[in-house]
C-alpha cells in the first residue's frame, strides 16, 4: 500500500515510481540521492525498458550495447537520450531460465579492428550449449559474424552456462559452468563445463595452454574446479586475472586464476546443498586445490565484476565492485595485494538484484539491474 505522504507526491510530480526509503531524495527524473562511505551518490537512470540487461560494453562514442539475456538480443543504447536499437542478425539464441543473449566485451584494440564479442546460449538437436562469437558493428546491424567456439557437452536443459568475457594480450578468457545437475564434470578434462577457457582472440588454441599435451583433455582449458562463474576482470594493479563464482549454499567464491590450477567444485566448497546436507565429503580444503581469496556465507549470488580505474572517484580507485543478487547491493571491496581487506554494501536499501556493474568512458560507474533499469552512479 502507497503512504499518504508518497501518493500525493506522485499525484504532484505525475510519475508512477513507487515510493522510496525516506533517507532518498526523489526527482522528477527518478534520481536517487544515496549515502555512501565515501560521501553522497547520485543514481540517475539512462535506461528503464529492458527486461534482464545482462553484458554491458561501452562504445569509445560513450553508447553501451546492452544484452537482455532472456529476448536474446543486443541493444545500442545511448545513455544520455535513453534511445536504443536493437541490433539485427542475432539469429540463432536461444535460451530462458538461465540462457539467451550473456556477455559482451570489445577487442582491446577495437578502434583500429572493430571486434565485438559476446557469447549466448544455442539450443540444437543435442541440447543446450555456450557459446562465443565476434562480429563487427555495421549501423545498427552485426557483420562478419564468426562463431569461435562452442562449450561441450551439450545437456538437455538449461543449467549454469558461467559466461564471462575478457579480453587481455591478445587473448580472450571466458568462463562456463557446470550445468547444475553436471557438478562433477568441473573436476574432468574432457568436457568445457566449469572452466575458465583461454583462446586466441581469433578462436584459435594456443600452444602453451596449460592441457594441450594432456590425452584426453579438452586444450581450450585455462583452469578447472568452477562451479558458476559469472564474474571475470583484470586487476590493473597486477594484470591478473580475478573471478568470482555462485557457490551453493553459501560459499559464493573470490578466486586469482593461474595457469592450470584446480579451484576444487565440487570436491571442496565452503557452502553446502540446499536441503542443508554437505557437498561431496563436506570438505573445504584439499592438498592440491586452491582456497579462494575470499567468500560470502551466507551467499550474495555474485553477477558481474569491476575494478574501477576512473578519476571521478578517486576514494573507489582501484576497488573490486560486484553484483549482488541474492542480497541485493552492489558489493565495494578494498584489496591490498591479493587481499580483501574491507567490504561495503551499497544500495541495500533499494532491494535491487545487480546484475552488471561496468565503468563507463566518462568515468562514471554504471549498474544493470534486474527490474530492466541501468543506473548511472556519480559523485553528488
Amino acid at each position: 500500500m502507497i503512504s499518504q505522504p508518497c501518493l500525493k507526491y506522485l499525484l504532484l510530480i505525475g510519475l508512477s515510481i513507487s515510493c522510496l526509503n525516506l533517507t532518498d531524495k526523489v526527482y522528477a527524473q527518478n534520481q536517487l540521492i544515496i549515502d555512501s562511505e565515501i560521501g553522497k551518490l547520485l543514481l540517475e537512470p539512462v535506461s528503464d525498458t529492458l527486461v534482464v540487461p545482462y553484458g554491458m560494453a561501452f562504445l569509445p562514442d560513450g553508447k553501451i550495447l546492452v544484452s537482455d539475456r532472456p529476448k536474446g538480443i543486443i541493444y545500442l543504447l545511448d545513455p544520455n537520450t535513453r534511445i536504443k536499437k536493437t541490433l539485427q542478425n542475432l539469429q540463432g539464441v536461444k535460451g530462458l531460465s538461465f540462457g539467451g543473449m550473456l556477455d559482451i566485451a570489445l577487442h582491446p584494440k577495437y578502434a583500429k579492428n572493430g571486434w565485438i564479442y559476446f557469447n549466448h546460449t544455442i539450443k540444437e538437436a543435442q541440447g543446450y550449449a555456450l557459446v562465443l562469437e565476434r562480429a563487427k558493428l555495421r549501423g545498427s546491424t552485426l557483420v562478419s559474424r564468426q562463431r569461435l567456439f562452442t562449450a561441450l557437452p551439450y545437456h538437455d536443459s538449461e543449467g549454469h552456462f558461467g559466461s564471462s568475457i575478457v579480453l587481455q594480450n591478445g587473448y580472450v578468457f571466458f568462463s562456463t559452468g557446470d550445468f547444475y545437475d553436471l557438478k562433477d564434470s568441473a573436476q574432468t578434462l574432457s568436457n568445457h563445463l566449469g572452466k575458465i577457457i583461454r583462446l586466441h582472440d581469433d578462436g584459435r588454441i594456443p600452444r602453451d595452454n596449460p592441457f594441450v599435451n594432456i590425452a584426453g583433455a579438452k586444450p581450450e582449458i585455462w583452469s578447472l574446479g568452477h562451479r558458476n562463474p559469472q564474474g571475470l576482470a583484470v586487476n590493473p594493479a597486477t594484470s591478473q586475472l580475478w573471478e568470482h563464482e555462485h557457490g551453493p549454499k553459501g560459499g559464493d567464491e573470490i578466486n586469482v586464476i593461474k595457469e592450470g590450477k584446480n579451484y576444487g567444485w565440487p570436491v571442496i566448497t565452503h557452502g553446502i546443498d540446499y536441503d542443508g546436507k554437505p557437498i561431496g565429503q563436506g570438505i573445504k580444503e584439499k592438498e592440491g586445490l586452491e582456497q579462494p581469496i575470499y567468500f560470502y556465507d551466507p551467499s550474495i549470488a555474485p553477477c558481474g565484476m569491476l575494478f574501477y580505474s576512473g578519476q571521478r572517484f578517486p576514494e573507489w580507485k582501484n576497488n573490486l565492485f560486484i553484483g549482488a543478487l541474492a542480497l541485493r547491493h552492489l558489493n565495494r571491496l578494498v584489496i591490498q595485494g591479493d587481499k580483501i581487506v574491507h567490504e561495503e554494501r551499497l544500495f541495500t536499501g533499494q532491494r535491487w538484484r545487480i546484475r552488471n556493474v561496468k565503468e563507463g568512458p566518462d568515468g562514471f560507474v554504471y549498474i544493470a539491474i534486474d527490474n530492466g533499469r541501468i543506473m548511472r552512479i556519480k559523485p553528488y
